[in-house]
C-alpha cells in the first residue's frame, strides 16, 4: 500500500511539473494572458508597422497596459490598421500618440503610447491620430551607405566640375 502512494505522488508531483512548465511556455510566447482584465479597443494606422506582431505588448512609461489584437492592411490607403485592447483602467488623453518602438537592438517590437495634454479621453473604438511607423533597421543601413557612397563619390574629383 506504501509503495501505490508513493506512486501516485510521484504522479501527481510530475503532472505539477508539465502544468508549471505549460504556464511557463505559454507566458514566454504571449499566448495567454492570465491577467483577464477587462479592456477597450483603440486602432492606429502605421505607413509601416516592421516587425509589430498581434499579441504584442502595448507600454507606456514602460509599464504593459494592453495588447496588439489584430493588424490588417487599408485597402484604400495602403496603411497598416493595428487594433489595440488596452486596460480599461488606464485612460489616455484625446491627443496620446503612439510609436512602433523595439525592445533592445534587435528585440521584439511592441507599440508604446504616450499621453498627451487633452482634457478628453480616448473611448472605445477611438482612432489615435498621431502614429510615429517602425524604424526599420534595414532602411537605416541603407541610408547610411548610400551616405558614404555619395560622399566618397563627390570627394574623388576633389571637388572640380
Amino acid at each position: 500500500m506504501a509503495k501505490r502512494n508513493l506512486e501516485i505522488l510521484v504522479g501527481l508531483f510530475v503532472l505539477l511539473g508539465a502544468a508549471a512548465l505549460l504556464f511557463v511556455a505559454l507566458k514566454a510566447a504571449n499566448l495567454a494572458s492570465f491577467s483577464g482584465g477587462d479592456t477597450y479597443t483603440l486602432t492606429a494606422r502605421f505607413d509601416n508597422i516592421g516587425g509589430l506582431k498581434a499579441r504584442a505588448p502595448v507600454r507606456s512609461a514602460g509599464v504593459v497596459v494592453g495588447r496588439v489584437t489584430s493588424i490588417s492592411l487599408d485597402a484604400k490607403t495602403y496603411q497598416g490598421v493595428v487594433t489595440l485592447a488596452v486596460n480599461r483602467g488606464v485612460e489616455f488623453p484625446k491627443d496620446s500618440s503612439a510609436k512602433i518602438l523595439t525592445a533592445g537592438l534587435l528585440g521584439d517590437q511592441y507599440i508604446g503610447l504616450e499621453a498627451g495634454g487633452d482634457t478628453a479621453n480616448l473611448k472605445e473604438g477611438d482612432v489615435i491620430k498621431q502614429t510615429q511607423s517602425a524604424v526599420v533597421l534595414e532602411n537605416l543601413i541603407g541610408q547610411f551607405l548610400f551616405n558614404k557612397a555619395a560622399d566618397a563619390g563627390s570627394g574623388a574629383d576633389g571637388g572640380k566640375k
